[in-house]
């Protein structure tokens, strides 16, 4: 799942727009109903999704397991509303994506959606701690990212002040208080998906979607990724919709649902 410009980082969010209420504890907070998406290729029409049919409780943790060309990416990245289905219509966090354009799609994510990407998708140019920051300055939480290099790493725990302190805790909690000054080319794989976490949480979404989270590291630093990724999702609550390949990741979801060439072939208890 490649995010498009705006998926992380939308425009800067306008306090005075309103966001559906949010879906409470046993209530949906993502629904999909006759979701199909073909495209167009050389020797006609090619169906990626047909007909896929599902629903994610709020708090519940969901796996999307399938062969690679199954289908998982772009199941994903509809459910996320970084792409449009060719028919059906996704509910997300009550809101219907179909009603909505790509800005609106945009503003329903902001701050309420948090992503976790297999190629980490860290801005190079940025500090660990900046990197955090960014998203919470696009929604409407921080100070500027200016002072991020100045601030002071020392623990803080939740309620926290400004977006730097809160940037800071959150990388804290990923156990990368003394690297927030570095850029990712000086972090390794594993610290890099472990800032991409701390991105994720920071603004305190309600939904988390992860595509491959441990797909480019080793198998050692990836179930120390994933240990933190459910650590993390369970101190804050947060509804988890993942993409792997790795059975020990799909095996810590509530839930799993399994694609065979676009269709749900299997959903069940993890």
């Amino acid at each position: 799942m490649t995010p498009p410009d705006n998926a992380q980082f939308p425009a800067k969010s306008n306090s005075a727009s309103h966001s559906p209420p949010s879906p409470q504890a046993g209530e949906n907070a993502v629904v999909a109903r006759a979701l199909s998406q073909r495209v167009a290729t050389a020797d006609g029409t090619l169906a990626i999704l047909s007909e896929v049919e599902l629903a994610v409780k709020a708090g519940e943790t969901l796996a999307i397991t399938g062969a690679s060309g199954s289908g998982k990416s772009t199941l994903l990245g509809l459910l996320a509303g970084l792409d449009q289905p060719s028919s059906g219509e996704i509910f997300l966090l009550s809101q219907r994506l179909g009603d909505l354009d790509e800005d609106a799609r945009a503003r329903l994510r902001a701050g309420r959606i948090g992503f976790v990407f297999q190629s980490f998708q860290l801005l190079p140019a940025l500090t660990a701690l900046e990197n955090i920051l960014l998203p919470l300055e696009l929604t409407g939480r921080a100070e500027s990212v200016a002072v991020a290099a100045s601030a002071a790493l020392q623990p803080r725990p939740a309620p926290y002040g400004s977006a730097c302190e809160r940037a800071t805790y959150w990388l804290d909690r990923v156990g990368l208080a003394t690297r927030a000054a570095h850029t990712p080319r000086q972090l390794s794989g594993g610290e890099q998906q472990r800032v991409a976490l701390a991105r994720a949480f920071a603004t305190d979404p309600e939904i988390v979607f992860a595509d491959e989270p441990t797909g480019n590291l080793d198998a050692e630093t990836g179930a120390r990724i994933i240990d933190l990724l459910f650590e993390l999702n369970a101190s804050a609550h947060t509804t988890l919709i993942l993409v792997t390949h790795d059975e020990a990741l799909a095996a810590r979801c509530q839930r799993r649902l399994h694609l065979v060439a676009g269709r749900v072939c299997e959903a069940a208890l993890a």
